[in-house]
């Protein structure tokens, strides 16, 4: 079997695409835009293949898609829950997640969060709902399909998001504050499902290490205004 058959069995390369997340996709559903967009035009022109692409409101839906067998082709941040249905390439970009709180929080710092009472507002299904799902001792989560939402509506101590949106929200507001240090790096990646070929998986891996190597990401980042996010570095 071909990586082109492997990765496009129906001929065309069917891509998830997330646009909850502001920072890797612009636009909307009918003209979406951004890194993630170039990635999956590249990958479907390497293969010979037509591209189309399948948009959803959030990280959760688009993994979903991919475990019902209706994607090829996903760009999620890696994490332990997603790598049984998904094998995943190196990060090909790092957000910072961060949270904020409003301005007469007593809550100071990122180190303080984790404690009972704390109530943290997350999108469900995102990485940092993942990753808070998994790590946190005492604060607890609460799961909303847009975080802020959930926040605001049930007066909530803290919301997750990631750095640069959340950074944007609260200067528009005035009345929330973002805390330091970020508390988790979000490692973005192109994930394929995980019974696809071992050759299949290493031909996204070389492409992906070839267009951070070449600035191919850098300057899709920078062609959608997100020149603020970092470029992973090599696969070690």
């Amino acid at each position: 079997m071909t990586v082109r058959h492997d990765l496009a069995p129906t001929g065309v390369l069917r891509v998830s695409i997330n646009l909850g997340n502001p920072v890797l996709v612009q636009g909307d559903a009918a003209a979406p835009t951004g890194v993630t967009v170039d990635i999956a035009g590249e990958v479907a022109g390497r293969l010979g293949v037509p591209l189309q692409l399948h948009c959803f409101p959030s990280a959760r839906h688009s993994f979903e898609s991919m475990e019902r067998g209706l994607s090829d082709l996903c760009f999620l941040a890696v994490d332990p829950a997603r790598q049984r249905s998904v094998a995943f390439t190196a990060p090909y970009a790092v957000i910072e997640g961060a949270f904020a709180v409003p301005l007469a929080s007593p809550i100071v710092a990122t180190g303080d969060v984790d404690r009972a009472g704390v109530r943290i507002a997350v999108t469900s299904g995102s990485a940092y709902d993942l990753h808070l799902s998994r790590t946190l001792q005492h604060a607890s989560v609460v799961r909303g399909d847009e975080a802020v939402a959930i926040f605001l509506e049930h007066h909530l101590e803290v919301v997750a998001g990631i750095r640069g949106p959340m950074a944007q929200l609260a200067a528009h507001r005035g009345d929330l504050r973002l805390l330091q240090p970020s508390f988790m790096d979000i490692h973005q990646a192109v994930g394929t499902p995980a019974d696809r070929s071992a050759d299949a998986v290493r031909f996204l891996a070389r492409l992906v290490e070839q267009l951070k190597a070449s600035g191919f990401v850098a300057e899709a980042l920078r062609r959608s205004g997100r020149a603020d996010v970092a470029v992973a570095g090599p696969a070690g």
